[in-house]
């Protein structure tokens, strides 16, 4: 039997991809830390029951997360060329899904209060922890090199996250309660 405690951690240090101990408060591990989050919570939203082409949409979604939370998790200058990596064609597919779905709902015209529907309520959720996500790799980009797609990519994630949150409270029938500005 593998044991799932390694004791290794013991001390607040955590082993990145190729080996190099650093930590666990380091910028590096709070930023493939929130990435992590963020996949268990689109496990979360997927358990709301959505539509079958959703759920395959966020499961890639998870796949795609785990890939660049394993780009985080080994720095560019470490030598593990077999480690994939976040390219311009998953930021450009978040685009092409992005077109998608926004072709079914109404135009975008004023801030929208996160809420409605379960589904849509989750997806808000998720859409912020993406935008933390995105604030944590943008610190670490700040001291080290990250991959060029991974601040794009998380960064298009949120607009999706955004569009379907809007999508789903389309899809339920629940009309969206636009931001009115009040408490200036």
């Amino acid at each position: 039997m593998t044991r799932i405690y390694t004791r290794t951690g013991d001390e607040g240090k955590t082993g990145l991809v190729a080996g190099e101990r650093i930590s666990k408060a380091s910028l590096r591990v709070g930023a493939y830390g929130a990435v992590d989050e963020l996949n268990a919570l689109l496990g979360v939203v997927r358990t709301v029951n959505p539509e079958a082409e959703l759920g395959t949409l966020l499961a890639r979604l998870q796949e795609e997360l785990f890939v660049l939370g394993g780009d985080l998790a080994t720095p560019r200058s470490s030598p593990s060329p077999d480690t994939p990596r976040i390219e311009a064609s998953h930021v450009k597919a978040l685009e092409e899904t992005i077109d998608h779905y926004q072709a079914q709902i109404p135009p975008w015209r004023l801030f929208v209060l996160p809420g409605g529907c379960p589904l849509a309520a989750y997806l808000h959720y998720a859409r912020a922890v993406c935008r933390r996500a995105e604030r944590c790799v943008v610190a670490l980009a700040e001291t080290e090199e990250v991959g060029p797609h991974v601040v794009p990519y998380l960064n298009r994630l949120s607009d999706l996250l955004f569009v379907l949150a809007r999508w789903a409270n389309r899809q339920a029938g629940v009309e969206e309660q636009e931001w009115e500005g009040k408490g200036r």
